[in-house]
């Protein structure tokens, strides 16, 4: 075939026409599976302006936005700092984000990347499927965008910011592990909310106000009364914004709508968290088999393909631990190479490979069983199952114990059988949420008395909390509840460490 194009100059018509050629690779050979997709071609300054909105394509207004808008383009402009070449939305459709500053083989490879490597993985895996609703989320964003916008209309913007500041610092702390996801229907949610207010009316009643104090009660009674509140309200509760949209004595129906639009935010990327690995790792493994398909059909040229070798390479580099770019494991650098060692395993197998990896090694059926993993795993149980030795040879990897009691690191696992298990398990350990997210509950709650509330913080590995962030944090939470709040930190024999209370102002 002849080239779709030749040169660095791009126009709609060469975006197209490559489009067609991907689409065409990615549906008939790889036959993968992807929701529609829209591409937009924007400028730095938008794609500067979608990096602060967290990369959605409408947001509702904050000040954070805008700080971080201002500080990407001063380290943008100053050369400190480059920019994605993409931006992708997981949607229906799905919306890629390119550059107009790209060139012709840039916008190729991107296209490639996110239109049909994130989009496949979007839409296929299987924690998008139960956490996200592809389908809704645009017309969410834009019900968010509007109903703020009418928040600060109706009760000023610094009210309004209160809420989104406290919301914001409790966000991941806001997010609903255990249960699936809802459907983001909006109509219901437009109805939802005029219940609540109109239910709200109903039962004001200025009697209330006259009614006697009711007799104090003796310690059993006070205990009976909290083991049974404790039951209703589903203590302990790990999900903070939840408890506190549902049980804070004084918030009113606008801002515990707030509070529930930003933890819907919170859940939809909480799939994309435990899958960076495996996600880009999907990506580079389709735009890298794309664009030699491209190659080797002639539809590209040979400058085209030393630009995207160039380009890739970088991408996929491991810096040394000894070096300034090394910032830990490169989850492109890592998940490209686990596809791409999957691939070998089912073409070229070694005795090793087939010894460890019995069930797809030499199968030559590479495509369905990389698909057959990006359906169904997320990066923590992905590296259990297919970080080969091989590839942790390669990586140069070992495990380091680190004993606080004790002066020198020990190195408890090398390159034997027992330490490759060791090795993936401890890799392994590194990617999972529940050991990177603070694990805070709320304990206890006293909604007859003082209206305290005590949360609880479990310390992992002996970590404890930034004294600083946390007295924050407690803030944050004071002004959502309303009356006093205490947080323990607990070491793993039952003992409390630290306290932090924020206490009501008389």
């Amino acid at each position: 075939m002849a080239p779709i194009f030749e040169g660095a100059e791009w126009d709609f018509t060469k975006v197209d026409n490559c489009f067609q050629a991907i689409e065409k690779i990615a549906l008939e050979e790889m036959r993968l599976d992807v929701y529609p997709t829209q591409i937009e071609v924007i400028t730095s300054e938008q794609m500067l302006d979608a990096y602060s909105s967290v990369g959605m394509p409408m947001m509702y207004n904050h000040w954070s936005f805008g700080k971080s808008f201002l500080r990407d383009e001063t380290s943008y402009r100053k050369g400190f700092s480059g920019l994605a070449y993409e931006i992708v939305i997981n949607s229906n459709p799905c919306i890629c984000y390119i550059m107009e500053e790209n060139s012709m083989t840039m916008q190729t490879l991107v296209m490639a990347h996110a239109a049909f490597g994130h989009n496949h993985f979007f839409k296929n895996n299987h924690l998008f499927q139960q956490w996200t609703d592809a389908n809704a989320i645009l017309e969410y964003l834009q019900f968010a965008k509007n109903y703020i916008a009418k928040c600060e209309e109706r009760h000023g913007k610094k009210e309004v910011e209160k809420i989104l500041d406290s919301a914001h610092a409790l966000r991941d702390q806001g997010i609903d592990k255990f249960t699936r996801r809802q459907k983001l229907d909006i109509a219901a949610q437009r109805q939802r909310q005029i219940d609540r207010e109109e239910y709200e009316r109903s039962q004001y009643s200025e009697l209330w106000r006259t009614l006697p104090e009711t007799t104090k009660k003796n310690n059993e009674e006070i205990d009976a009364i909290e083991r049974d509140l404790a039951q209703k309200l589903g203590l302990p509760e790990s999900n903070l914004l939840y408890f506190l949209e549902k049980h804070s004595p004084i918030l009113d129906s606008w801002q515990r709508e707030i509070l529930r639009i930003v933890r819907s935010l919170a859940q939809y990327f909480y799939p994309q968290r435990q899958t960076k690995l495996m996600n880009e790792g999907c990506a580079c493994f389709v735009h890298y088999h794309i664009m030699n398909r491209l190659y080797d059909t002639g539809q590209i040229t040979e400058g085209a393909m030393l630009e995207f070798i160039d380009f890739h390479t970088r991408v996929v580099a491991q810096p040394d631990f000894d070096t300034p770019y090394y910032n830990g494991i490169n989850p492109y650098a890592l998940g490209f190479a686990m596809m791409k060692d999957i691939e070998r395993i089912c073409e070229n197998p070694t005795d090793e490979d087939r010894e460890w990896f019995p069930d797809f090694a030499g199968n030559n059926k590479a495509i369905e069983t990389l698909k057959e993993a990006w359906r169904n795993f997320r990066d923590e149980s992905f590296i259990l199952q297919y970080l080969s030795p091989h590839l942790i040879r390669e990586f140069r990897l070992f495990n380091l114990h680190d004993d606080m009691t004790q002066s020198h690191f020990l190195v408890n696992a090398i390159h034997n059988e027992q330490g490759y298990r060791a090795v993936r398990s401890a890799l392994a350990a590194q990617y999972s949420v529940a050991n990177t997210d603070l694990d805070i509950q709320v304990a206890k709650v006293d909604l007859h008395g003082n209206r305290s509330m005590v949360l609880s913080h479990s310390m992992s590995h002996e970590i404890p909390l930034n004294e600083k962030q946390a007295r924050m944090v407690v803030r944050h939470i004071h002004r959502l509840w309303g009356y006093d709040v205490s947080l323990n930190s607990i070491d793993p024999s039952g003992k409390v460490i630290k306290t932090y209370a924020e206490e009501k102002q008389s």
